[in-house]
């Protein structure tokens, strides 16, 4: 316990000093003069300014903070390998009674456990022992920080937050001593390349812990299942590896090195990557079943995109015009059906069929082969009004296997205007079609159309609706390929 004496003036200590100075004087003169009780005038003055001073006398109990200190516990993932997490456990219990032991009375000592969990949230950020240091510090003064110990498994993703800690670290590490463990990991991993040529992946091949004596490690790599192909990468170099695109849309990529006997994991073995496959040129295939003002539109938004090579073949035989007239003669040049359909189908990437009836131009056996191109990876996409709606229905054909629905015989002639539906509101096709458009006080500022014909849903989604919000547009997937549906020939 402390006494000290403190001051706390009612006025400045200048007027203090001021009125000191005044009753210091008065009281020689007084002297000087040999007036009667001049010493009690200086006293009463002396103790009237000492007053204004304001003295108090302070009483202090004092008692020390306690120092702290930190344990971190690695918990990630990594530690369920081997008996780490055991090790680790076993560690942790020894330390906290061992730091308990040190503290005493004279001396208290504080031991704040902090363990850092697995990661769930999926993003990999490695494992961050230091900043969960950091955070726990935060609460305690600097100069009560005792230090801290760290029991982990090994590399840490955080270790430069180490040097602005204000106390000493130590780190335990669980695990065997001749463990290794091989890890493959992509310096650039492509997302994107063109169908018939080549991608670069660059890889890096790590041995962690013990040495292995090989230089060099053989990866298998296989796209989309298939059989593996051999390849030899050398060990801590990044190298490239050329991996051919086959097939337009999504290619599965699967690199993985060959587990050795006694490697801690084989988790990080393994690198799987979508690589997209894109044509250098989009053919397009459109097929218009009669002559009307819409081809252009068809032609105009096809040929407005330089990377598209379009194909457009019209039937000009009018529904009404039947005269015996053979299919062979209708045209000036002969429609090469066998070679579009038939020996070329699969080098397009779209075929459109615009208010398309069946009248004998296509065989039954060019239209299953359609069907099959389609499963296999290609696209189809009808737009038709009351030739869908008919007896010369696309849907009477073996494309009717792979159509998302069937027509009945209602046609609706009234305008209305298309929305996209709730699902169409997320489905890459169609999401922020209506917010690129603008909203009015009716809807989407676009046009409306005239006529729809009734379609009874079987298979896809409907991503946007018409008349009475009945399907307006279906999208479908059918094996590996899409398959799309509009109920009007007013687009």
């Amino acid at each position: 316990m402390d006494f000290t004496l403190t001051f706390l003036p009612e006025l400045d200590w200048e007027a203090i000093g001021e009125l000191a100075a005044l009753v210091l004087l008065g009281t020689l003169l007084a002297l000087w003069r040999g007036l009667p009780g001049w010493a009690l005038r200086a006293v009463a003055l002396g103790i009237l300014v000492l007053a204004l001073a304001g003295p108090q006398l302070k009483r202090e109990e004092r008692e020390g903070l306690k120092n702290v200190a930190f344990l971190v516990v690695d918990r990630s993932e990594s530690t369920t390998l081997e008996d780490r997490t055991a090790q680790i456990s076993d560690a942790a219990e020894r330390l906290r009674a061992g730091i308990e032991a040190l503290s005493t009375p004279a001396d208290p000592l504080e031991l704040r456990v902090v363990e850092l969990p697995p990661d769930e949230s999926g993003q990999d950020e490695g494992t961050r022992l230091l900043t969960a240091l950091d955070e726990a510090a935060a609460h305690v003064a600097p100069g009560h920080i005792a230090g801290a110990v760290l029991l982990t498994d090994g590399q840490i993703h955080d270790a430069d937050r180490l040097e602005r800690f204000p106390g000493p670290v130590h780190a335990l590490i669980a695990g065997e001593r001749g463990g290794f463990d091989l890890a493959l990991e992509a310096a650039n991993a492509p997302g994107f390349g063109i169908v018939g040529e080549s991608v670069t992946f660059r890889l890096i091949a790590r041995v962690q812990g013990a040495a292995v004596a090989e230089r060099q490690v053989a990866v298998e790599v296989s796209i989309d299942g298939g059989p593996p192909q051999y390849h030899v990468l050398p060990v801590g170099e990044e190298t490239p590896l050329m991996v051919e695109i086959g097939h337009g849309g999504a290619n599965v990529v699967d690199i993985r090195l060959r587990p050795r006997e006694g490697e801690l994991t084989d988790r990080n073995n393994r690198i799987i990557a979508t690589v997209t496959g894109v044509r250098d040129r989009l053919r397009v295939l459109l097929v218009s079943g009669e002559p009307h003002p819409g081809e252009q539109t068809w032609r105009d938004l096809l040929k407005s995109d330089p990377t598209v090579d379009l194909i457009h073949f019209t039937i000009l035989r009018p529904p009404s015009k039947q005269d015996g007239t053979p299919v062979s003669e209708l045209s000036l040049i002969a429609f090469p059906t066998r070679e579009l359909f038939l020996e070329k189908i699969d080098g397009f990437d779209l075929i459109v069929f615009d208010r398309y009836r069946w009248r004998g131009v296509l065989a039954a056996a060019y239209l299953a082969n359609i069907t099959r191109y389609v499963r296999d990876g290609g696209a189809v996409l009808v737009a038709s009004g009351p030739a869908f709606a008919g007896a010369q229905s696309l849907s009477q054909t073996p494309l009717d296997d792979i159509l998302p629905a069937r027509p009945s015989l209602r046609v609706y002639e009234e305008p209305f205007l298309p929305r996209v539906s709730e699902i169409g509101q997320r489905h890459p096709v169609t999401a922020g079609l209506e917010q690129a458009a603008g909203f009015g006080p009716e809807g989407p500022l676009w046009g409306r159309w005239l006529r729809q014909i009734e379609i009874d849903p079987r298979s896809g989604h409907t991503v946007m609706e018409g008349v009475e919000d009945m399907p307006l547009l279906l999208l479908d997937r059918v094996g590996e390929g899409r398959v799309a549906l509009l109920a009007s020939d007013h687009a």
